[in-house]
């Protein structure tokens, strides 16, 4: 099987897999919806919830995919780790987006604004704007060995920022509440709603896996009819 061949196979195989990911995503609106009970204190404003965090935790999950391939780059020089991460910055700016969207709708009816300039929200707009320049700086540089490594610098830097904002509740006077899930005294979730939560997170998971392998699979496809080309012109 030659290179474009395989690179086909993945493409048709992620394809499979978002689309499961999304029939699991409609049973989890579903869920959240119809079999998950209302939070007394938010009401039904706070069923976002089960759609904003699991956003947030896979929007972090990619950045941290990001840094780790970008650091193994440097130092392999590998070029399949400067597309995974390539990949795996444009998911996540794709889930951040999601998240800076949901937030607002639900601030409004709880905290009475659609935004407010706190450290978590501040650091995550910030975190947006750094790997929307980490893909346009893609764009800009065309010389492959150079856009590689400057990329990788910009997202080793935008990754370390992703456990500041995860503390950011801890460190600053913040309108978001502390965690529900990883608290070091254990889940403060009711037993149905932490199964909500649980059952998004894994389902984003699964969109997220299949969404990178897809942009992988393409790149890979791409460079490989370049190659072509390029041995045909000889």
């Amino acid at each position: 099987m030659t290179a474009i061949e395989t690179a086909e196979l993945s493409l048709r195989r992620s394809r499979a897999l978002m689309v499961a990911a999304l029939a699991l995503l409609a049973a989890v609106y579903v869920r959240a919806l119809a079999f998950t009970p209302v939070e007394a204190t938010q009401g039904p404003a706070q069923k976002i919830f089960y759609v904003h965090v699991p956003s947030a935790w896979v929007a972090f999950l990619a950045f941290a995919v990001v840094g780790v391939c970008s650091v193994l780059y440097l130092i392999f020089k590998e070029p399949r780790l400067d597309r995974i991460a390539a990949a795996s910055a444009e998911v996540g700016v794709v889930f951040t987006t999601g998240v800076l969207l949901t937030g607002p709708i639900w601030a409004k009816p709880i905290w009475g604004a659609w935004w407010t300039w706190d450290a978590r929200l501040s650091s995550t707009l910030f975190l947006w704007f750094l790997y929307f320049a980490y893909l346009v700086l893609r764009t800009a540089v065309q010389e492959q060995g150079q856009r590689a490594r400057y990329s990788a610098v910009l997202g080793i830097l935008g990754a370390l920022l992703v456990p500041f904002i995860h503390l950011s509740v801890q460190m600053f006077r913040t309108l978001h509440p502390q965690a529900v899930v990883l608290n070091p005294e254990g889940p403060t979730l009711p037993g149905s709603m932490l199964a909500t939560l649980l059952f998004s997170l894994a389902v984003m998971t699964l969109l997220y896996t299949g969404l990178v392998w897809h942009r992988y699979a393409q790149a890979e496809r791409d460079e490989a009819r370049a190659e072509r080309a390029a041995d045909d012109a000889r």
